[in-house]
């Protein structure tokens, strides 16, 4: 799996929830200044509660803009066999029952991002996320025990690109 590929739609994501946040940033923006927003009475909170909304919604577009600033620099290194797992690391995981595989990519941030990367999808962690926090420093072929799981929930460590 390419991770330039991976970066690319990462960043294409990104983008797009900027332009949504943006836009809903703004709309608002204008309903906390619009004339018919303006208080009727001293209970009236309507402008307030907008201009709340807007705050919030500004702040997301900004984090945006950070994620953006990040994955647009990231080092994306060839990990080799015996690496430990970093930011900007492909891992494929395989559970204990089942056999199932799947594909993680230990972002600096915008975990919960899903990808699909060459027919496989992808789930981008931070290294803050619980799953993020137990791949850290691991290699590939250890073993992951999920917190308040049975041994039957384990994952094993198949990959790390």
């Amino acid at each position: 799996m390419n991770k330039s590929a991976l970066r690319t739609a990462i960043l294409q994501q990104l983008r797009a929830e900027l332009g949504r946040q943006a836009s809903a940033a703004e709309n608002s923006r204008d309903e906390a200044i619009s004339e018919e927003s303006r208080a009727e009475s001293k209970w009236d909170t309507h402008s307030q509660e907008a201009a709340y909304l807007a705050q919030g919604q500004s702040r997301i577009v900004h984090e945006i803009g950070e994620s953006i600033a990040l994955y647009g620099t990231l080092p994306l290194p060839d990990f080799a066999p015996g690496d430990v797992i970093a930011v900007g690391a492909l891992v494929e995981l395989e559970a204990a029952r089942g056999g199932k595989h799947a594909w993680y990519f230990l972002g600096p941030r915008s975990g919960g991002l899903e990808l699909s990367i060459d027919g496989r999808d992808v789930l981008v962690l931070t290294p803050q996320s619980p799953l993020g926090r137990q791949l850290l420093g691991r290699r590939a072929g250890d073993t992951l025990a999920a917190p308040g799981r049975s041994a039957a929930a384990a994952q094993r460590i198949v990959s790390v690109r």
